[in-house]
């Protein structure tokens, strides 16, 4: 382990201490094949985790890597000021798949980048500085994503260029409407959002944006159809919404392609990245004409779909569909989620199961019926299931829920080795 050793403290000599790392000892991966990672002392992993949900369909598919291997060696990147045949491919791809009739597409390089150009659209065309967001959420690091993340943890600046309201319904377990039936759930957080729009706002507010299910906030949501509600009463008052589908898009969910659908509306503008790319950087914004088109001056992305990145998500693309993934991940998801919940009966730290497909969670706390966090538990399953060869990772308000995100061609036989890990680890804490 000397070797990680002197790569930390090297780490820790030029890189900013808010850059976190996993791991009292932490590891490098040095390479891959398809759900399992080595690292530089040739220590096997099964990973739970795909790189926060970025490896989508597996690392090192050929046909990924033969169609990112082809375009390297013809070029890299060109100008997008230029014509560039793969970028408009994808984009006519991802259109087609958003369920935004006319919709139009802008190329960035991350999930941060996506939901700010997101932002500055809802802005521009209802020419308000006004937003709304959901607790407990988390959008980005940018200038602008930061204001809109409804997490502390991750809110370095108080500045903003924003107005910004937050309202309840995405993170139930600790909710004061928490013990409500789905029903009255939904009406008491349409409730507080009318609330709030009555008292905080001056009525010509631009945009909701909302993770369907959220992400580094320990993937908990609401019940199916609370986001219909809530457009309905955005609609009355000509309030966009934007669906952040940057941990939720592509099928990953299970039961939908995007999460948004889980709730029966078509949002105003989607987000999405991560797992699009399978590693390359590359994210975006899907809009209606009209809204995408409402800017009065220019814009552009130096780097945003270029040649490589437009031919290697195309490709990602092609195995998602021909695949099944979201097939697999309905199956897998419910295989692992079913595992997770038979410890859960077990393990009476873990104080709640939740999640879909293959985004799926376990909050730790020291006493159910208190719910009060467990964070120290939480960092030594962290720390226990890397030494039985398992990456898996953490999230939550309060760092004590257990993520897990593989990719979405993890198998039958890996669902079922993972959880004999897991009945381990879990047992030794």
């Amino acid at each position: 382990m000397r070797a990680n050793n002197i790569l930390y403290d090297r780490h820790k000599a030029v890189l900013p201490n808010w850059a976190p790392v996993y791991y009292e000892e932490p590891i490098s991966l040095v390479r891959a094949q398809g759900r399992r990672v080595w690292d530089q002392n040739d220590v096997e992993y099964l990973d739970m985790f795909g790189g926060i949900l970025t490896t989508m369909t597996s690392y090192n598919d050929p046909h990924i890597v033969a169609a990112i291997q082809d375009q390297a060696a013809k070029m890299i990147h060109t100008s997008t000021l230029y014509l560039i045949e793969s970028q408009i491919e994808l984009a006519e791809r991802i259109a087609e798949m958003s369920g935004i009739p006319n919709a139009k597409v802008f190329f960035v390089n991350s999930g941060s980048e996506a939901n700010d150009a997101a932002l500055m659209l809802a802005t521009a065309y209802r020419r308000s500085n006004q937003v709304l967001a959901m607790r407990h959420s988390y959008h980005g690091r940018s200038f602008a994503t930061v204001p809109v993340t409804g997490h502390s943890s991750w809110s370095p600046s108080s500045l903003s260029p924003f107005n910004v309201n937050y309202i309840h319904g995405s993170y139930r377990y600790r909710s004061p409407f928490g013990d409500l039936s789905d029903r009255d759930y939904v009406k008491a957080c349409v409730d507080d959002l009318d609330n709030i729009l009555q008292v905080a706002t001056s009525g010509d507010v631009a945009c909701l944006i909302a993770e369907p299910i959220l992400g580094v906030g320990g993937f908990s949501h609401g019940p199916d159809g609370l986001f219909k509600d809530i457009k309905n009463r955005l609609d009355q008052e000509g309030i966009l919404l934007i669906s952040d589908e940057v941990q939720t898009g592509w099928g990953r969910t299970g039961d939908h392609f995007w999460g948004y659908q889980a709730h029966n509306i078509v949002p105003d503008i989607i987000t999405f990245a991560k797992g699009v790319g399978n590693g390359l950087p590359l994210g975006g914004v899907i809009a209606s004409a009209d809204i995408m088109d409402c800017f009065k001056s220019l814009s552009i992305s130096t780097f945003g779909g270029n040649p490589l990145v437009a031919r290697g998500a195309m490709a990602n693309l092609d195995v998602l569909i021909r695949d099944d993934l979201q097939g697999n991940a309905k199956a897998r998801g419910g295989e692992l989620k079913t595992g997770l919940q038979r410890l859960s009966e077990k393990y009476d730290y873990i104080g709640e199961v939740r999640g879909k497909g293959l985004a799926l969670a376990c909050e730790i706390v020291e006493d159910r019926k208190t719910k009060k966090p467990d964070q120290a538990r939480t960092a030594k399953l962290l720390e226990n299931a890397k030494s039985h060869g398992l990456l898996i990772g953490k999230g939550g308000f309060y760092g004590n829920v257990i993520r897990m995100a593989p990719p979405m061609s993890i198998t039958k036989e890996e669902i079922s080795e993972a959880l004999d890990k897991l009945e381990k680890v879990f047992a030794t804490v």
